[in-house]
């Protein structure tokens, strides 16, 4: 987020829980110019806020019943904001008792804001059905939590278990996307163990819990990571398919959402030419063989022997 941008929300939940608040006064509070709040005030005006200014020198208020709402705290600052009663006790005969029942009310809105917030997260949580591993005949759903940390930016630890070696490990992960594949979810995360951005399958974790840890996702792009990769699995290699599709699936094939985006030529007789580079083989060559005869593999010409071998070894199991 931009310095400025930072700074324009600042002025407008100043003047929120301010209202008259003078320019000169937004601008100690941003730590920048009056003539530099002046360009901020032009701004959010273009942008329609209703900022109303009494006059140059004067103070400054939202026109009507504008608001920012809810709060949006962090967690850091809900803290720093309970711990004013404490803080204030020693002055407590000079405080008037109306700060207190006002400091209840914002503490009770922060609480039922933070209470309907994991009330739509269950219920978002509960919509989306997800498949469960054959073998496991009862399987946590940790989807609730790795959402919440998502949302909060918070590390969890994880216990995760790789079927492959069948291995179980702890890990701390900075969660940042989630990313939904054949009834399944994947975590895109920083793995703290490994010191780089790795891909966890969420029913292989057995155990799921956020930290008091914060993280930053800096400069990470999901679409660049992705770049090149057909599903989940990423590869080094550099293959450019070619692919033949028949007019009967053309239009489904067209329908596709995929990561990658591939080059479509339509022909003439309703075929469709795709083409697309990938850096790992094995998951487009599933996708391809649900077409089944409608899909004819043009390039790379190795390829096409390697897909006769696998039908002439599927073939072998039906004599």
């Amino acid at each position: 987020m931009s310095d400025r941008l930072i700074r324009l929300i600042r002025i407008i939940n100043l003047i929120q829980s301010s209202p008259g608040i003078k320019s000169k006064e937004l601008a100690e509070r941003c730590e920048t110019t009056e003539r530099t709040i002046y360009r901020d005030l032009e701004m959010l005006s273009a942008a329609r806020v209703p900022i109303m200014s009494d006059g140059y020198g004067k103070g400054n208020r939202f026109v009507g019943n504008f608001s920012l709402y809810p709060l949006d705290w962090t967690e850091e600052e809900a803290v720093a904001f309970g711990m004013m009663p404490k803080i204030l006790d020693p002055i407590n005969h000079l405080i008037p008792p109306d700060f207190y029942s006002a400091y209840e009310k914002v503490m009770a809105t922060h609480q039922k804001e933070k209470s309907d917030m994991q009330d739509v997260l269950q219920k978002m949580v509960s919509i989306i059905q997800m498949g469960t591993p054959a073998f496991q005949e009862e399987q946590s759903n940790f989807l609730s939590p790795v959402i919440q940390a998502i949302m909060n930016s918070k590390s969890i630890k994880v216990v995760y278990h790789t079927q492959s070696r069948d291995v179980t490990t702890e890990r701390l992960l900075d969660p940042y996307y989630l990313i939904p594949r054949d009834h399944r979810f994947y975590l895109i995360a920083f793995c703290h163990e490994k010191k780089g951005i790795r891909t966890f399958r969420l029913s292989r974790m057995l155990e799921v819990n956020e930290t008091d840890q914060s993280f930053e996702k800096k400069d990470f792009n999901v679409k660049e990571y992705f770049q090149h990769t057909w599903s989940i699995i990423q590869g080094t290699d550099k293959i450019h398919f070619k692919v033949l599709f028949s007019s009967n699936v053309a239009r489904y094939v067209k329908e596709e959402e995929l990561f990658v985006t591939p080059k479509l030529t339509e022909r003439s007789d309703g075929s469709l030419l795709f083409e697309v580079n990938l850096n790992h083989d094995r998951e487009f060559l599933q996708w391809i063989m649900q077409y089944g005869t409608d899909a004819e593999i043009l390039e790379p010409v190795h390829y096409r022997e390697k897909m006769k071998q696998v039908l002439t070894d599927w073939l072998k199991i039906y004599q």
